[in-house]
């Protein structure tokens, strides 16, 4: 038998599969241990079986003693090469199997992929078909990176690399189409997140915004349509911010072209208004230092949807400066303009299910959720003093959680209830009003608005639930309420009426004690809940009263009975349900498509390479949300309410009229007998 000293007494083969890194080769040296076929001559033809030394197999063509044609090569070490050779050398169409069960199928030459050819990772499920050079991905090709092929590339490659044109999808569903430049955005291109409704065309340097380019905000209804306007930013960008000159378009109709600097107005710039009021001066962190309000043509908060009525403040301020001081506040809601639309947009949808055109007027209940969730009833001021403070309510509408309130009459509010607020602390500021609004706004709405705290609205399908049984919650409410001698013919309920009310409807047991009602009840409020005289005599609003029922849903009817209740109601009405064609409605409703107005920044990331997870290269922008899951159900909401609160009530009331009759009855016999 022969060896192939002679002639080419090695083979070169690819290792493994490395996808971002020289091809590593091992040299396989070809000395025969022995030919199955036994030959008399050292260079044999045609079909062979060959074992080499070292234990490596070929089973295949050979030409006068070498490796030729068509065959099957096996290393020791697992790896197997089945196609094409040439002199010894797998040249031409063949498949590599590695150790790991990762494959390889297309052009070969001198041992190594090149040519078209897919490969695929057993480990990962990471695939790529398209052109190789040199045991390289080079030329165009598409790589999926997981086995949904929902994370793709398709585009050209350098050397390994994603380099020239390009499409990559993401598993979130985002996208990016342009240039790439070593594996990152680079040039020109357009990258779109779906989720968040955001779109940007331009320039990219390594990965993030930079130079000329365009970033569009697309807001959403609920149900797919879109608004006509939206936000939107043409200009420079620096390091994936808004950075040198741009121009912002407002979704409300308000226009700001200057200069910006870290994602901010900063330094010269114009801002106007959707009604042409124009504001010019200098800006420093997203605020105007020092405006020039020449360009102001009406002192008036003019527009359909800003007719502010703010007339109890301009009382207090000198006549001279209340123009100016007009003029201040507007500039201020035109800044917050889209910020406070949105936060109208999403309270105004708490405790809706579905609807195709999202257009709600915002109540007051909501209104008093907004307040609750920016702690204002925690600045020394209730939630029923600030009804009083609201204008253009009265009577029983003042505290009624049904009392619709327009945008301007919420940016009203807001504006009185900063004053009322921050008056004493920034008397010293030049313009008072646009001051004390801009700190309410920055300070406590800004970064606490739709984050939803309390039982009601804290999850949707449950809110969506529990507001079906406010309107006979209101009824209680008014029932138990007494006047305020100190506001004239004004009837609220106090925490000490609220207690008795509980021990005139014998709620009270050894679940539902009076320390646990109390703590529910003074749950909301800062100081010592032990502290009985600092809380007993103090207002509460329908909401909070509706949310201390709702606290005590779950110590009366506890999760486990409601649910064993459900069981039974649910086998008992099995029957009908199998033969009821109809389906129950379903309430949805996400805080995602509400918290648009949140002012999100580009954070640097790079892109995965294949053996990096999709969460590593995922860049995206940075989106804060507020969700919490409150588990109870709404069968214990049926429960509570139907099997005990409103009989319980009903009974009160049955005894209280009998016992009214009986006294009046009582009363007529005595002024008989009198008489």
């Amino acid at each position: 038998m022969g060896t192939f000293e002679r002639r080419n007494q090695s083979l070169n083969l690819e290792d493994k599969a490395n996808w971002n890194e020289d091809p590593e080769l091992i040299v396989v040296l070809l000395n025969i241990k022995r030919v199955r076929e036994e030959s008399c001559e050292d260079e044999f033809s045609g079909q062979r079986e060959v074992y080499f030394e070292g234990g490596h197999v070929h089973k295949g063509m050979f030409s006068k003693g070498l490796m030729d044609g068509w065959g099957i090569f096996t290393h020791l070490n697992g790896l197997t090469y089945e196609g094409e050779f040439v002199r010894n050398i797998p040249t031409g169409r063949g498949k590599f199997t590695w150790p790991d069960g990762s494959t390889y199928s297309g052009g070969v030459v001198d041992g190594v992929r090149h040519g078209f050819g897919t490969h695929t990772c057993a480990k990962t499920g990471v695939s790529y078909t398209g052109e190789w050079s040199r045991g390289k991905r080079h030329g165009e090709g598409t790589v999926y990176y997981n086995e949904s092929k929902t994370s793709w590339y398709k585009g050209d490659w350098v050397m390994n690399n994603r380099e020239g044109r390009g499409e990559r999808c993401y598993v979130t569903g985002n996208t990016y189409s342009g240039e790439w430049k070593c594996n990152v955005r680079h040039g020109e291109g357009t990258m779109k997140w779906l989720k968040l409704g955001q779109q940007y065309v331009g320039n990219w340097c390594e990965g993030l915004q930079h130079g000329k380019g365009t970033h569009v905000w697309i807001q959403k209804r609920e149900g797919g349509l879109q608004y006509f306007q939206n936000n939107q930013y043409h200009g420079d960008f620096l390091h994936g911010q808004r950075h040198g000159h741009g121009v912002f378009y407002y979704a409300g109709g308000a226009i700001y072209e200057g200069e910006w600097k870290n994602n901010k107005k900063h330094g010269q710039g114009k801002l106007t208004s959707k009604n042409g009021h124009v504001f010019k001066g200098e800006f420093k962190d997203d605020k105007m230092m020092t405006p020039d309000l020449s360009g102001i043509r009406s002192p008036s908060l003019s527009g359909p949807d800003r007719i502010l009525n703010i007339e109890c403040l301009l009382r207090k301020i000198p006549q001279r400066k209340q123009d100016t001081e007009c003029k201040q506040v507007e500039f201020v809601i035109l800044q917050r303009d889209s910020q406070l639309r949105s936060i109208y947009s999403f309270y105004s949808r708490l405790g809706h299910s579905d609807c195709p055109h999202n257009t709600f007027l915002l109540s007051r209940l909501q209104f008093w959720c907004l307040l609750k969730d920016c702690s204002i009833h925690h600045r020394g001021i209730t939630l029923t003093q600030i009804n009083r403070l609201i204008p253009g309510n009265t009577g029983r509408e003042i505290h009624s959680p049904f009392t619709s309130m327009l945008f301007h009459e919420l940016l009203s509010s807001l504006i009185i209830i900063a004053f009322h607020i921050y008056s004493k602390d920034m008397k010293s500021q030049k313009n008072l009003l646009a001051s004390c609004f801009s700190k309410l706004v920055t300070d406590d709405m800004l970064p606490n608005a739709t984050k939803v705290k309390g039982f009601l609205f804290r999850e949707p399908d449950f809110a969506a639930a529990a507001v079906t049984y406010v309107k006979e919650c209101w009824e209680v409410f008014q029932v138990f309420c007494r006047v305020n001698t100190a506001h004239g013919e004004d009837k609220t309920m106090t925490c000490r009426q609220l207690l008795w009310m509980f021990k005139d409807l014998n709620f009270l047991d050894h679940h539902l004690t009076t320390g646990k009602l109390w703590e529910m009840i003074t749950a909301g409020y800062q100081g010592d809940p032990e502290n009985l005289t600092s809380h007993v005599d103090l207002e509460v609003t329908f909401l909070e009263f509706f949310e201390v029922l709702l606290g005590c849903a779950q110590v009366k009817c506890p999760v486990s009975d409601a649910l064993e209740e459900s069981r039974g109601r649910l086998s008992s009405e099995s029957d009908a349900l199998q033969t009821d064609a109809q389906t129950p409605s379903k309430h949805s409703q996400t805080m995602e498509d509400s918290t648009q107005f949140v002012m999100s920044q580009l954070i640097k990331s790079e892109d995965e390479t294949p053996q990096q997870t999709e969460a590593t290269e995922e860049d995206g922008l940075i989106l804060q949300t507020s969700q919490h899951k409150f588990q109870l159900p709404s069968e214990t909401l049926h429960r509570f309410f139907n099997h005990f609160f409103f009989p319980a009530f009903n009974h009160y009331l049955s005894v209280t009229r009998k016992t009214k009759n009986k006294l009046a009855n009582e009363k007529k016999k005595t002024e008989r007998h009198e008489e």
